[in-house]
């Protein structure tokens, strides 16, 4: 007759002890930068942890809100890894992989991994890869769902994480853009984000060493009328800062009245990197 010998107590120990961390993981679903989080398998496809070749990233910051962070289905055509894109991990020894949806799942100051999704980051990135000659990019994504652009302003933590990890990351390459979509938050009170958003690039460029950044922001959905307002006055953005371009918003379409569906997902992920390459042959001709 089998007995219960130390080691099926200590197998049974171990059960016990996983199912328990998978209960806390499912509870709180944060994880910070120093292990990297579970996703569904589902997106995981070709994304193991991979390096790029060299120091030689041309890197571009990813940060905003829901819309940022990706609250679209991801669907069969966005789940491949980009080749030639590397997501920033910010795990020592591991800091980049393939890049693969969902991009924000590494953020620091993320809502839970299942909220995770399809952003304008994928197609984005893709375009600006296809645009840079063979060159490696690199994608620093730290959004968090639901913030107003008074939470990011300097100092606080949406805007210390997001500097913070993009330095740790410039010691694999260059900064060439951040890339911004937010205003979800701030659509009743859209008189007083000039000055806000001024100070967010003023101070971004600042902190980062590079006084004429890139800086593209995204319109909103036009599915409610009262973020026509808003998104007029983003189109200012180009007259008001120096080095700054909007990503326009017609045409497209959400899943909930806020947020964009994953065709029109892509397709502001294009109007970025147009924008982008936009600003870089401004730079250039001037």
């Amino acid at each position: 007759m089998p007995t219960f010998n130390d080691t099926n107590y200590l197998r049974m120990r171990y059960v016990i002890l996983f199912i328990l961390s998978s209960i806390l993981y499912t509870a709180f679903g944060q994880v910070g930068t120093s292990a990297a989080p579970h996703y569904d398998k589902a997106v995981e496809k070709d994304s193991e942890f991979a390096s790029p070749k060299s120091n030689n990233l041309d890197i571009y910051l990813l940060i905003g809100q829901s819309n940022m962070a990706g609250r679209a289905d991801i669907e069969p055509q966005d789940l491949d890894s980009l080749e030639g894109v590397f997501l920033f991990t910010g795990i020592e020894g591991n800091e980049w992989e393939k890049a693969a949806n969902p991009l924000n799942k590494y953020s620091t100051v993320r809502k839970a991994i299942s909220m995770q999704k399809m952003g304008p980051g994928y197609t984005f990135a893709r375009e600006m890869a296809k645009a840079n000659s063979g060159k490696p990019i690199g994608l620093v994504v730290n959004a968090k769902g639901g913030t107003s652009i008074a939470e990011w302003a300097p100092g606080d933590t949406l805007y210390t994480e997001a500097v913070k990890r993009v330095k740790m990351a410039m010691q694999f390459g260059t900064l060439k853009g951040i890339v911004w979509h937010q205003g979800e938050a701030n659509v009743s009170k859209s008189d007083a984000y000039p000055e806000k958003i001024t100070e967010l690039i003023q101070s971004l460029r600042t902190d980062l060493g590079i006084p004429d950044l890139p800086f593209v922001a995204g319109q909103l959905s036009e599915d409610k009328t009262a973020r026509h307002a808003f998104n007029e006055m983003i189109l200012t953005l180009p007259a008001l800062i120096p080095n700054t371009g909007v990503a326009t918003s017609e045409g497209t379409s959400t899943i909930d009245n806020t947020h964009f569906n994953a065709a029109s997902q892509r397709l502001l992920g294009e109007r970025y990197a147009a924008e982008m390459l936009k600003l870089f042959k401004n730079q250039t001709s001037g």
